[in-house]
């Protein structure tokens, strides 16, 4: 449990060291601009870190309910080899995605001058500045995002479907408050992680609309 909860602060660290530099760089020297190789490379590391920030959190989720609801199997279920194999297959997933998207954005041509609506590189802003036909660019987006996105969200969901279930069958109140106290934590952090993304995403969206 430990070993996913101190992966996913690395990654929430490096997640956000891909934006946060930048932009008080940019606030500071009062320019917005970036140059297109850094923009590429921000762009692959903030999918990479993101990515691997969703799948991890599914991870986790699989952990609390392997935790709550096979608590006599755990160390079986759960053991160092295998959590060590999820947290790779993770972070060989999300390379595999940001590789993905950032060499294909690199076929696009684009203007010698651009504005991104967005205070970084975002994907879907970026490969809609482009000069050439973006279609398969788009159509791999929408199909990656809905992996890469549904599915560990949908993973989640279940988990604690799961475990809500099994904590309203128990009829210690003791064991009701260990359970929810293990799954606080990664709760708020999911919470936090979604919901923050889509506000962003839907502050961009409006904004990219009235412009």
């Amino acid at each position: 449990m430990y070993f996913f909860l101190s992966n996913l602060s690395l990654v929430d660290i490096c997640f956000t060291s891909t934006t946060v530099p930048k932009m008080l760089h940019n606030i500071w020297t009062q320019s917005k601009a970036i140059t297109y190789a850094g923009c590429i490379t921000q762009l692959y590391f903030f999918l990479f870190f993101v990515v691997t920030d969703d799948f991890l959190l599914a991870v986790m989720a699989y952990d609390h309910y392997v935790a709550i609801c096979h608590p006599l199997p755990y160390t079986v279920f759960m053991n160092p080899q295998v959590c060590g194999w999820m947290v790779l297959a993770c972070w060989i997933m999300s390379a595999f995605n940001s590789s993905l998207n950032s060499i294909m954005v690199l076929f696009l041509s684009f203007c010698t001058e651009a504005e991104i609506p967005h205070f970084f590189c975002e994907l879907t802003h970026f490969v809609q500045l482009a000069c050439s036909d973006t279609l398969i660019n788009d159509i791999v987006i929408y199909f990656v995002t809905g992996i890469v996105g549904d599915v560990p969200f949908a993973g989640i969901l279940y988990s604690y479907f799961k475990i809500v279930s099994s904590v309203l069958r128990m009829s210690s109140s003791q064991g009701k408050y260990k359970a929810f106290s293990i799954c606080a934590s990664h709760l708020s952090n999911g919470f936090l992680f979604y919901f923050t993304s889509l506000g962003v995403y839907l502050t961009a969206a409006s904004t990219q609309s009235s412009q």
